[in-house]
């Protein structure tokens, strides 16, 4: 089963101003899918604070997969993705790629989406844009290759049919 920790980045949210609406679309899918979610959690949008955070939920193991909402846009306290590059040790730019692709297909403000993906040891983190909408568009654009990211992070690496 993978376990996946989903994070809110959002500052309205951490100060308790907005109620996290994205955090919860984005478990929901996960559940849908099988998927354990094991963490969630609202943060500021405070880059080092998100660095940090990344950086204990994947060194800790507990989740397959590290998901985080918000903060991927181009306003001053966007730094998601900054915070993720700082902690990730390969990229994975098809995933952000696709992602933007699948969102196009129904608003121009996809290419805004800054959101990044890559590997910390046998983490997977993905950035998510933070409407509830963006977010669940995007994650879907994206499921189906989960499960094959976290067998591969994993050592299992035998390509079956299609692969």
């Amino acid at each position: 089963m993978i376990r996946v920790a989903v994070l809110t980045i959002s500052d309205s949210c951490a100060a308790g101003v907005r109620d996290d609406a994205s955090g919860p679309a984005v478990a929901r899918v996960c559940e849908s899918q099988g998927w354990a979610v094991v963490h969630r959690e609202v943060l500021s949008d405070d880059r080092g604070r998100i660095q940090t955070r990344l950086r204990e939920l994947a060194d800790a193991g507990a989740a397959d997969v590290i998901l985080t909402t918000g903060g991927t846009g181009i306003a001053a306290r966007d730094t998601t993705p900054e915070a993720t590059r700082a902690v990730i040790e390969k990229e994975l730019p098809g995933l952000g790629e696709l992602m933007r692709a699948e969102g196009l297909r129904r608003t121009r403000r996809a290419v805004l989406s800054r959101a990044v993906a890559g590997v910390r040891g046998r983490r997977l983190i993905v950035n998510l844009p933070g409407s509830p909408k963006g977010a669940v568009e995007s994650l879907n654009a994206i499921l189906d290759l989960v499960p094959h990211i976290v067998e591969l992070l994993n050592g299992r690496t035998a390509h079956g049919e299609g692969a």
